[in-house]
């Protein structure tokens, strides 16, 4: 199965996605910061939804093509709304892994009346001020060029031991592949979710809600997803589940039931 990566354009952005899937609702995938656009692993992640495209047709978008110097979380939920309503896209069932569940919690907040679920996998409301070196560590050797060693720090913060350790060989060869314009993008993405806070705002969401994180989340620390799940402690629809340690912050890769999870959630009528 080939997959295309497609473009959408506004008055002001372009912004690539890919489209698998021929349900009648509409699922909407917002991945999570990385050195280089998943959109390039399209098949996997295609072979890893497999579960919803019968009952839906399943987005994934990338951030906008052109970044501004200064991009923020913020910033990043309004093209991304932009970008729904330019492709017709509503009532959708939304799911946002780590950044990108920042940015669906706003999307949410900010255009409630595209969502009508939302999903979210090992996110928070705020980052936490005990985090910011994990942040401050990629942006350095991004700015650096160190790619194989932004790679190794990127990966074994997002992943559990032995599944770094077993994935560490091929982030060299990985790393090659990485292009100044990935560098200067990572840069601008990541420096976009510093100031970002929204906790207080977190209970203004009525839409049912699903928090999946994990015990050993190695980038925003096993506290995020708790702090989130408390913060919507009087939303009726509000659920949440926290994997205990072995599965790391990309649990939503790594963790078998997952994708069960979030499926069993978005067909519960």
């Amino acid at each position: 199965m080939k997959i295309l990566i497609q473009t959408v354009t506004t008055a002001g952005f372009s912004m690539d996605y890919i489209c698998f899937g021929n349900g009648a609702e509409t699922m909407v995938i917002l991945p999570g910061l990385s050195v280089q656009s998943v959109l390039q692993q399209a098949k996997a992640i295609a072979k890893q939804y497999a579960r919803f495209t019968d009952d839906y047709t399943v987005f994934l978008f990338d951030r906008r093509k052109e970044l501004p110097p200064v991009y923020t979380v913020e910033d990043m939920a309004n093209d991304t709304a932009a970008a729904f309503e330019s492709l017709g896209l509503e009532n959708i069932y939304l799911f946002g892994a780590s950044q990108g569940g920042m940015i669906a919690m706003l999307i949410v907040l900010d255009h409630p009346h595209l969502v009508k679920k939302l999903a979210l996998g090992c996110t928070a409301a705020r980052l936490p001020a005990a985090q910011a070196e994990v942040f401050n560590a990629w942006l350095h050797f991004a700015a650096t060029g160190e790619r194989k060693k932004l790679y190794e720090c990127f990966a074994e913060a997002i992943y559990p031991p032995a599944l770094f350790k077993k994935y560490r060989p091929m982030l060299g060869l990985m790393a090659k592949g990485v292009t100044q314009e990935d560098l200067r993008r990572f840069i601008t993405l990541a420096e976009g979710t510093a100031a970002y806070d929204i906790l207080e705002r977190v209970p203004a969401i009525r839409q049912p809600v699903l928090v999946l994180g994990a015990e050993d989340d190695g980038v925003l620390g096993p506290q995020a997803a708790k702090e989130l799940a408390a913060a919507l402690k009087n939303n009726p629809h509000a659920s949440s589940h926290i994997y205990e340690p072995g599965y790391g912050h990309a649990a939503y890769d790594t963790a078998p039931d997952f994708g069960k999870r979030v499926f069993r959630f978005f067909s519960d009528k």
